[in-house]
């Protein structure tokens, strides 16, 4: 058997996600939702239902909608999206190609992030328009860690698509997309929700990316940024054990 040479691999990789964003493209059901909703979201609350927000406010609403903006495109694009292609017998082909494994989830993740990025180019817009002044070294960390945020939501989805079907991944991935949304205080913050809705989303990865996100911003935070960034580590790791056992069991 001929050995791959590293130029051949790595054109691949790059064939492989470029597809998978032309694949994107062509998906407008898929596409627009996921790049307007977030972006509709922030300025009906920021900007409609607040009427005039102060600076601080807004920028704490973009700390939380741009965490929201990631988890959109890495649930649906990973979870409802593997499983509809397990399905259509896709990823079994892929499988018994010379492709490796990991160019198809890459592809995917670069196709999430992309997806991400048009998001917060709309949101931070909406910002900038609400009175959010910030640094450019504060907009480029905030922007690395709202891209980054796709990343746990991504490997949760990919273990949810190489286990359920297509009807069920979209349902679970709904649940997740909303439910983490508001126990994470993304939408609204956290020390306004009862009790027992902050307990359980404290375990979540929204409530802590949403809270770096604060963080960074400079507005109120819950908790120690250490432990924030501890919780994000161990459930991304736990993330990535809960989408590799699923690729390893699926007969697909």
């Amino acid at each position: 058997m001929t050995a791959v040479t590293a130029p051949a691999l790595g054109g691949i990789w790059l064939r492989e996600a470029i597809a998978e964003l032309k694949r994107t493209a062509r998906l407008p059901q898929f596409l627009l939702p996921t790049v307007l909703t977030p972006a509709a979201f922030y300025g009906l609350f920021t900007l409609a239902v607040a009427k005039s927000p102060s600076p601080e406010y807004a920028a704490a609403t973009l700390a939380g909608y741009g965490v929201f903006a990631a988890t959109g495109p890495a649930l649906f694009g990973f979870g409802a999206g593997v499983a509809m292609e397990r399905e259509q017998g896709l990823i079994e082909l892929k499988r018994v190609s010379p492709m490796p494994a990991g160019a198809y989830v890459a592809a995917k993740l670069i196709a999430a992030i992309v997806t991400t990025a048009m998001a917060l180019v709309l949101i931070d817009a909406l910002a900038v328009v609400a009175g959010v002044r910030l640094s450019a070294a504060t907009w480029a960390s905030l922007t690395l860690l709202h891209l980054g945020s796709a990343i746990p939501f991504a490997l949760i989805g990919f273990g949810m698509g190489m286990r359920m079907s297509g009807k069920g991944a979209v349902a679970i991935a709904n649940a997740l997309f909303l439910g983490g949304s508001v126990l994470g205080g993304l939408w609204i913050p956290s020390t306004m929700l009862p009790g027992w809705m902050r307990t359980l989303g404290d375990a979540t990865p929204s409530f802590h990316l949403g809270q770096l996100a604060r963080g960074i911003v400079g507005v109120e935070t819950i908790g120690s940024p250490l432990v924030h960034i501890a919780a994000v580590f161990i459930m991304t790791v736990a993330g990535a054990a809960w989408a590799w056992t699923g690729w390893q069991r699926s007969p697909a």
